[in-house]
């Protein structure tokens, strides 16, 4: 499945933890490039990118990494696959308050980063369905078998969801401390892991110089909330890192900084890798 997506698993796998990356995705189909009404750099302000090479030691560490190598503009793995938005898809029917739809944030977006349109006009239910089918679905079949293998092995499983945000969304953002957040992790507000993991989680970054901020304004989305199940052994937590930090967002183009914050990030990595049931028995004591 390497044209849907790359899994890197460890020669050593020895953590129950699993890096996902669903969103940076940068290989655009010339079909699709040819139906929409923006430029090549337009298109990719929705991306994650790069952030899968920010996690790339995951699998020296012990732990499991997973992207998507479509694009979110193409297909949004973070969403349900039964949000579809009317407004892009012939045939679909309109659900009921759902704001990632009603945002033109469907599973199928209808926009990109600063609410750029996409194209005009809507594609056929058969294409929608076959994006589904084609990248959606080997993808979190994949995601799921993972972390099914995982909580099998050390009877339960961490699901990190790696993404960026862009640095004007931190506006929204709560200071921490009288500083903006680097980075933002999200849990759905204790639903979807339990509160030590990202105690921990939250100790590693702020040890490794980043100011830390807790589900404002993101709190995880549908893999967070899908995935985790706590009370079934499985703890799913999001993170989100401030793009100026580590890219130019403008040019979509790594920054100076880039080694620096990836070799940190690597540190980081490695330790994230640890948490497991080792860490249960510490955190129970």
């Amino acid at each position: 499945m390497r044209d849907i997506y790359t899994l890197k698993s460890p020669q050593n796998p020895h953590s129950c933890v699993v890096f996902n990356s669903p969103h940076s995705g940068s290989a655009y189909p010339a079909e699709f490039m040819a139906s929409t009404k923006l430029d090549s750099l337009a298109i990719r302000s929705s991306e994650d990118a790069f952030v899968n090479e920010l996690f790339k030691d995951a699998p020296e560490h012990g732990a499991h990494l997973l992207y998507a190598h479509a694009p979110r503009a193409f297909i949004d793995l973070n969403r349900s696959a039964t949000e579809l938005d009317p407004a892009i898809v012939q045939g679909a029917i309109r659900a009921p308050a759902n704001p990632r739809i009603a945002a033109g944030l469907g599973v199928i977006p209808r926009i990109v980063g600063n609410g750029q349109v996409i194209r005009t006009g809507k594609i056929p239910m058969t294409e929608a369905r076959n994006r589904i089918a084609s990248y959606y679905t080997p993808y979190h079949s994949c995601l799921r078998n993972l972390i099914d293998m995982q909580r099998g092995i050390h009877g339960m499983a961490v699901l990190i969801d790696c993404h960026s945000m862009p640095q004007k969304s931190l506006k929204a953002a709560p200071l921490v401390r009288g500083k903006q957040p680097d980075i933002i992790l999200g849990d759905r507000f204790g639903a979807s892991c339990d509160r030590w993991i990202m105690d921990a989680a939250t100790q590693i970054l702020a040890a490794a110089g980043f100011v830390v901020a807790r589900n404002a304004p993101f709190s995880g989305g549908y893999i967070t909330q899908h995935y985790g199940r706590p009370s079934k052994g499985v703890h799913a937590f999001q993170i989100e890192i401030n793009r100026a930090l580590y890219m130019d967002e403008t040019r979509v183009e790594r920054a100076e900084t880039f080694d620096k914050i990836a070799e940190t990030l690597s540190d980081v990595t490695r330790q994230l890798a640890k948490i497991g049931p080792a860490s249960t028995a510490l955190a129970a004591e």
